[in-house]
Protein backbone atom coordinates (compact mmCIF):
# COMPACT_ATOMS: atom_id res chain seq x y z
CA UNK A 1 0.00 0.00 0.00
CA UNK A 2 1.65 3.21 -1.23
CA UNK A 3 0.53 6.26 0.76
CA UNK A 4 3.33 8.58 -0.34
CA UNK A 5 0.92 10.52 -2.54
CA UNK A 6 -1.16 11.40 0.52
CA UNK A 7 1.67 13.16 2.36
CA UNK A 8 1.57 16.49 0.44
CA UNK A 9 -2.21 16.61 0.85
CA UNK A 10 -2.03 16.33 4.64
CA UNK A 11 1.04 18.52 4.96
CA UNK A 12 -0.99 21.26 3.27
CA UNK A 13 -3.91 20.64 5.63
CA UNK A 14 -1.67 21.23 8.65
CA UNK A 15 0.17 24.23 7.14
CA UNK A 16 -2.65 26.75 6.90
CA UNK A 17 -2.52 30.51 7.30
CA UNK A 18 -2.71 31.56 10.99
CA UNK A 19 -6.41 32.47 11.00
CA UNK A 20 -7.43 29.24 9.24
CA UNK A 21 -5.02 27.20 11.35
CA UNK A 22 -6.59 28.57 14.54
CA UNK A 23 -10.09 27.57 13.39
CA UNK A 24 -8.90 24.12 12.33
CA UNK A 25 -7.10 23.63 15.64
CA UNK A 26 -10.25 24.51 17.60
CA UNK A 27 -12.30 22.18 15.39
CA UNK A 28 -9.89 19.28 15.99
CA UNK A 29 -9.85 19.99 19.74
CA UNK A 30 -13.65 19.87 19.80
CA UNK A 31 -13.65 16.61 17.87
CA UNK A 32 -11.03 15.19 20.21
CA UNK A 33 -13.39 15.54 23.16
CA UNK A 34 -16.00 13.36 21.49
CA UNK A 35 -13.40 10.84 20.34
CA UNK A 36 -11.97 10.63 23.86
CA UNK A 37 -15.49 10.02 25.20
CA UNK A 38 -15.77 7.07 22.82
CA UNK A 39 -12.35 5.64 23.71
CA UNK A 40 -13.13 5.77 27.41
CA UNK A 41 -16.64 4.36 27.01
CA UNK A 42 -15.48 1.37 24.98
CA UNK A 43 -12.55 0.63 27.29
CA UNK A 44 -14.84 0.89 30.29
CA UNK A 45 -17.23 -1.67 28.79
CA UNK A 46 -14.35 -4.11 28.32
CA UNK A 47 -12.72 -3.37 31.66
CA UNK A 48 -9.57 -2.05 29.97
CA UNK A 49 -7.22 0.40 31.66
CA UNK A 50 -4.38 0.70 29.15
CA UNK A 51 -0.94 1.61 30.47
CA UNK A 52 0.34 2.43 26.97
CA UNK A 53 -1.58 3.84 23.99
CA UNK A 54 -0.60 4.28 20.35
CA UNK A 55 -2.67 6.49 18.08
CA UNK A 56 -2.15 5.56 14.44
CA UNK A 57 -2.72 8.65 12.32
CA UNK A 58 -2.55 11.01 15.29
CA UNK A 59 -2.64 14.24 13.28
CA UNK A 60 -1.66 17.19 15.45
CA UNK A 61 -2.04 15.13 18.65
CA UNK A 62 -5.37 16.63 19.75
CA UNK A 63 -6.88 13.31 20.83
CA UNK A 64 -3.78 12.20 22.69
CA UNK A 65 -3.68 15.52 24.51
CA UNK A 66 -7.33 15.15 25.48
CA UNK A 67 -6.69 11.64 26.82
CA UNK A 68 -3.76 12.99 28.83
CA UNK A 69 -5.96 15.74 30.24
CA UNK A 70 -8.33 13.02 31.43
CA UNK A 71 -5.41 10.97 32.79
CA UNK A 72 -6.36 8.06 30.57
CA UNK A 73 -4.31 5.81 28.33
CA UNK A 74 -1.07 5.71 30.27
CA UNK A 75 2.05 6.57 28.28
CA UNK A 76 0.87 8.11 25.00
CA UNK A 77 2.48 7.71 21.59
CA UNK A 78 1.48 8.60 18.04
CA UNK A 79 2.48 7.97 14.44
CA UNK A 80 1.54 10.13 11.48
CA UNK A 81 2.43 10.45 7.77
CA UNK A 82 2.35 14.27 7.68
CA UNK A 83 5.60 16.08 8.53
CA UNK A 84 3.65 19.23 9.39
CA UNK A 85 1.31 17.39 11.76
CA UNK A 86 4.20 15.58 13.46
CA UNK A 87 5.92 18.91 14.08
CA UNK A 88 2.80 20.22 15.85
CA UNK A 89 2.23 17.03 17.86
CA UNK A 90 5.85 16.90 18.99
CA UNK A 91 5.33 20.30 20.57
CA UNK A 92 2.86 18.77 23.03
CA UNK A 93 4.92 17.78 26.05
CA UNK A 94 2.20 15.46 27.34
CA UNK A 95 2.77 13.04 24.42
CA UNK A 96 5.68 10.68 25.07
CA UNK A 97 6.62 10.25 21.43
CA UNK A 98 5.43 11.06 17.90
CA UNK A 99 7.04 9.46 14.86
CA UNK A 100 6.66 9.65 11.11
CA UNK A 101 5.62 6.42 9.46
CA UNK A 102 4.91 5.24 5.93
CA UNK A 103 1.17 4.86 6.37
CA UNK A 104 1.27 1.12 6.99
CA UNK A 105 4.32 -0.29 8.78
CA UNK A 106 4.77 0.28 12.52
CA UNK A 107 8.41 -0.04 13.52
CA UNK A 108 7.74 -1.75 16.86
CA UNK A 109 7.68 -5.37 18.06
CA UNK A 110 4.44 -7.32 18.37
CA UNK A 111 2.15 -6.29 21.25
CA UNK A 112 4.22 -3.25 22.17
CA UNK A 113 1.16 -1.23 23.21
CA UNK A 114 -1.85 -2.12 25.33
CA UNK A 115 -4.23 -0.02 23.20
CA UNK A 116 -4.19 1.18 19.63
CA UNK A 117 -6.52 3.91 18.35
CA UNK A 118 -7.42 4.56 14.72
CA UNK A 119 -9.89 7.43 14.97
CA UNK A 120 -11.14 8.71 11.62
CA UNK A 121 -8.23 7.10 9.80
CA UNK A 122 -9.52 4.06 7.92
CA UNK A 123 -11.71 6.15 5.62
CA UNK A 124 -8.56 8.01 4.52
CA UNK A 125 -6.45 5.03 3.38
CA UNK A 126 -6.61 2.86 0.25
CA UNK A 127 -6.35 -0.49 2.10
CA UNK A 128 -7.93 -0.08 5.54
CA UNK A 129 -7.80 -3.79 6.49
CA UNK A 130 -4.01 -3.88 5.99
CA UNK A 131 -3.47 -0.91 8.27
CA UNK A 132 -5.80 -2.31 10.93
CA UNK A 133 -4.02 -5.68 10.74
CA UNK A 134 -0.69 -3.95 11.38
CA UNK A 135 -2.16 -2.03 14.32
CA UNK A 136 -3.52 -5.30 15.71
CA UNK A 137 -0.01 -6.76 15.51
CA UNK A 138 1.45 -3.89 17.50
CA UNK A 139 -1.35 -3.53 20.08
CA UNK A 140 -3.29 -5.84 22.39
CA UNK A 141 -6.58 -4.12 21.57
CA UNK A 142 -7.59 -1.57 18.94
CA UNK A 143 -10.34 1.04 18.86
CA UNK A 144 -11.60 2.09 15.43
CA UNK A 145 -13.82 5.08 14.72
CA UNK A 146 -15.19 6.05 11.31
CA UNK A 147 -18.02 8.16 9.88
CA UNK A 148 -20.79 6.03 8.36
CA UNK A 149 -21.22 7.81 5.03
CA UNK A 150 -23.33 5.36 3.03
CA UNK A 151 -26.56 7.28 3.49
CA UNK A 152 -28.94 9.54 1.59
CA UNK A 153 -27.49 12.80 2.89
CA UNK A 154 -23.90 11.85 2.03
CA UNK A 155 -24.90 10.99 -1.56
CA UNK A 156 -25.52 14.66 -2.33
CA UNK A 157 -22.97 16.24 -4.67
CA UNK A 158 -21.97 18.85 -2.09
CA UNK A 159 -21.34 16.16 0.53
CA UNK A 160 -19.33 14.00 -1.89
CA UNK A 161 -17.27 17.04 -2.82
CA UNK A 162 -16.61 17.83 0.85
CA UNK A 163 -15.64 14.21 1.60
CA UNK A 164 -13.13 14.27 -1.26
CA UNK A 165 -11.81 17.64 -0.10
CA UNK A 166 -10.97 16.27 3.36
CA UNK A 167 -9.36 13.14 1.92
CA UNK A 168 -11.98 10.42 2.32
CA UNK A 169 -11.12 7.47 0.08
CA UNK A 170 -13.66 5.08 1.62
CA UNK A 171 -17.39 5.57 2.12
CA UNK A 172 -18.34 3.05 4.79
CA UNK A 173 -21.40 1.69 6.52
CA UNK A 174 -21.44 -0.32 9.73
CA UNK A 175 -21.43 -3.73 8.00
CA UNK A 176 -18.42 -2.77 5.85
CA UNK A 177 -16.53 -1.48 8.86
CA UNK A 178 -17.15 -4.70 10.75
CA UNK A 179 -16.02 -6.65 7.67
CA UNK A 180 -12.76 -4.69 7.66
CA UNK A 181 -12.25 -5.66 11.31
CA UNK A 182 -12.87 -9.33 10.49
CA UNK A 183 -10.57 -9.10 7.48
CA UNK A 184 -7.83 -7.82 9.76
CA UNK A 185 -8.18 -10.95 11.93
CA UNK A 186 -10.01 -9.25 14.79
CA UNK A 187 -13.47 -9.31 16.32
CA UNK A 188 -15.74 -6.46 17.42
CA UNK A 189 -16.35 -6.81 21.16
CA UNK A 190 -18.07 -3.49 21.89
CA UNK A 191 -19.48 -0.71 19.73
CA UNK A 192 -21.28 2.62 19.89
CA UNK A 193 -22.72 5.29 17.61
CA UNK A 194 -22.82 9.07 17.94
CA UNK A 195 -25.00 11.47 15.89
CA UNK A 196 -22.68 14.23 17.18
CA UNK A 197 -23.30 16.78 19.96
CA UNK A 198 -24.82 20.23 19.63
CA UNK A 199 -21.44 21.97 19.84
CA UNK A 200 -20.26 20.17 16.70
CA UNK A 201 -23.37 21.06 14.72
CA UNK A 202 -23.09 24.71 15.79
CA UNK A 203 -19.31 25.13 15.36
CA UNK A 204 -19.44 26.97 12.04
CA UNK A 205 -22.74 28.76 12.76
CA UNK A 206 -22.17 32.50 13.11
CA UNK A 207 -25.50 34.29 12.84
CA UNK A 208 -28.52 33.69 15.10
CA UNK A 209 -30.35 32.14 12.15
CA UNK A 210 -27.47 29.76 11.45
CA UNK A 211 -27.29 28.76 15.10
CA UNK A 212 -31.03 28.14 15.17
CA UNK A 213 -30.87 25.94 12.07
CA UNK A 214 -27.92 24.01 13.52
CA UNK A 215 -29.77 23.50 16.80
CA UNK A 216 -32.85 22.22 14.97
CA UNK A 217 -30.70 19.88 12.87
CA UNK A 218 -29.06 18.50 16.01
CA UNK A 219 -32.42 18.00 17.75
CA UNK A 220 -33.92 16.14 14.79
CA UNK A 221 -30.90 13.93 14.20
CA UNK A 222 -30.22 13.05 17.83
CA UNK A 223 -33.91 12.35 18.45
CA UNK A 224 -34.28 10.15 15.37
CA UNK A 225 -31.07 8.26 16.16
CA UNK A 226 -32.28 7.61 19.68
CA UNK A 227 -35.69 6.32 18.50
CA UNK A 228 -34.73 4.55 15.24
CA UNK A 229 -30.97 4.17 14.83
CA UNK A 230 -31.13 1.97 11.72
CA UNK A 231 -33.31 4.55 9.95
CA UNK A 232 -31.01 7.35 11.09
CA UNK A 233 -28.01 5.56 9.59
CA UNK A 234 -29.79 5.34 6.23
CA UNK A 235 -30.62 9.05 6.25
CA UNK A 236 -27.52 10.84 7.58
CA UNK A 237 -23.97 10.35 8.80
CA UNK A 238 -23.30 9.15 12.33
CA UNK A 239 -19.96 8.24 13.84
CA UNK A 240 -19.33 4.59 14.64
CA UNK A 241 -16.67 3.36 17.08
CA UNK A 242 -15.80 -0.19 18.05
CA UNK A 243 -13.34 -2.03 20.25
CA UNK A 244 -11.52 -4.82 18.41
CA UNK A 245 -9.71 -7.77 19.94
CA UNK A 246 -8.07 -10.90 18.54
CA UNK A 247 -10.68 -13.70 18.44
CA UNK A 248 -8.88 -15.70 21.14
CA UNK A 249 -9.21 -12.74 23.53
Amino acid sequence: MDTSGLVPFYDAAYSLEPADASTSSRWRALGARGKADHVQALCRRAGLEPHTTLEVGCGDGALLSELHRRRFGGRLHGVEISHAAVAIARGRAEIAGVELYDGLHLDVPDRTFALGVLSHVLEHVPEPALLLEEAARACDAVIVEVPLERNLSARRASKREHAAKVGHLQRLDRAETRAIVTGAGMAVTAELEDPLPLAVHRFYAVTPAERARATLKWAIRSGLHRLAPSLARRLFTVHYACLCLPPAA
